[in-house]
């Protein structure tokens, strides 16, 4: 079994940091839900202002609040305003990864959903991978790539 990313919630801002709850992350149920994210759930939280990154569990907030509140000890680890990327997985065999298709979402300065995409793996007739990131109209975009010096 290989652990492999699920959905993502990526550039999602903070709203609020609350030091005196009892842990946890505080997510809309309309990104979770769009995302793949289940209440109860542990993700991964990749804060892109510091580099902190902790793991911890999903509550359900407000439904339509677009909130990213960190909660407890996670609130030592981000401040309102930073930008973070959440994040689930789940465990597969290999032979499992080009059915995968995680969803991803960024978003905008007020948590507003930007950007619906897709990742995909697929292999070809020699067995090799390749990997996709798609926009909502399954168009393949950029991915970034070690450019040559030559």
């Amino acid at each position: 079994m290989r652990k492999i990313v699920a959905g993502k919630l990526h550039g999602i801002h903070v709203t609020e940091a609350n030091l005196n709850y009892h842990g946890s992350i505080t997510l809309d149920p309309d990104h979770c839900e769009e995302a793949g994210i289940l209440p109860m759930e542990f993700v991964e939280i990749w804060n892109k202002s510091s580099g902190a990154r902790i793991s911890t569990y999903v509550i359900l907030g407000e439904r339509g609040s677009r909130c990213c509140i960190l909660n407890g000890a996670a609130a030592r680890t981000c401040q309102a305003g930073d930008q973070v990327i959440i994040c689930n997985s789940v465990y597969l065999n290999e032979s499992e990864i080009t059915a995968l298709k995680p969803r991803v979402l960024t978003f905008d300065k007020d948590n507003r959903i930007a950007d619906r995409l897709t990742y995909s793996v697929e292999r070809d007739q020699a067995g090799r991978y390749s990997f996709s990131i798609l926009d909502e109209a399954s168009a393949r975009l950029p991915i970034p790539a070690l450019v040559s010096s030559h």
